[in-house]
């Protein structure tokens, strides 16, 4: 298993990218109201990524992903594409993943939005759940930890909570390459005794559901959702392992507070 360690130059081009695809979910907060189509919310996203920032989105074409952003509503764990025909309701949760390539170095982040006024308070509580278990699992990482240690953090917590950790996806090294070594596991497992290091970068993007963790694909072969219909929730953030502990690199503005 090759585990890249940057160095301080590619650090500031992962920086940059990462505080890029921040800025995109800063943007379309305001564009997330019932009645827009996730295809406007995609076309809107794009344009700001090759446009106003001048980068690229890396999962456009991404083994043949065919929109620039995953935008996930309810029961869509993660992966969704978006689409023309499906309109953003009062009471929705929805998930916008970002990531962006500027400068052959890759960021990517992810937050819930609720849609409209009428969130129910279940809802709200797995949003809020699933964002302090990403937190939770941030405020351990130094050097010398265990990896197994950030999926112990997030599973305790999101099962006392009552809600359930999806096993079939994973947070993951970043940098050069979209997806790098090692897989970061949302839940207890083995880590093959890997301990974190000063120059590691990945992100963590843990999945919850309320009812059971099993997911399945849909037909496009894309769009991920739970097995019994219940809503799921996610935030990701790629962080960097530094001297003495660590630096969220798609950290928002106003987002200090969570720390």
């Amino acid at each position: 298993m090759k585990i890249f360690i940057k160095n301080s130059k590619e650090i500031k081009k992962i920086y940059k990218s990462c505080q890029l695809a921040a800025e995109v979910l800063e943007m379309i907060k305001t564009y997330i109201v019932p009645g827009i189509s996730t295809e406007e919310i995609n076309n809107i996203c794009h344009n700001y990524i090759t446009k106003t920032q001048k980068a690229k989105s890396a999962i456009l074409g991404y083994k043949g992903f065919p929109k620039s952003v995953c935008i996930s509503i309810n029961d869509v764990v993660c992966h969704g594409i978006p689409n023309k025909n499906e309109i953003l309701k009062n009471g929705d949760i929805v998930n916008i993943d970002i990531t962006v390539l500027y400068d052959n170095y890759y960021g990517d982040t992810s937050k819930m939005f609720l849609v409209g006024k009428n969130i129910s308070k279940k809802l709200k509580l797995l949003c809020l759940t699933a964002k302090k278990s990403l937190y939770k699992a941030i405020n351990i990482l130094k050097p010398g930890i265990r990896l197994y240690k950030i999926g112990q953090v997030i599973q305790k917590y999101v099962e006392s909570k009552n809600f359930s950790v999806v096993r079939n996806y994973c947070g993951h090294g970043i940098g050069r390459n979209f997806h790098e070594e090692p897989q970061i596991l949302h839940y207890k497992s083995y880590d093959y005794g890997i301990i974190l290091q000063k120059g590691m970068i990945f992100t963590i993007e843990p999945m919850i559901n309320i009812g059971h963790h099993s997911v399945y694909v849909t037909n496009d072969h894309w769009t991920v959702k739970t097995i019994d219909k219940t809503y799921s929730a996610q935030y990701e953030h790629t962080v960097l392992i530094t001297n003495n502990g660590n630096k969220i690199l798609t950290l928002r503005r106003g987002e200090k507070k969570y720390i």
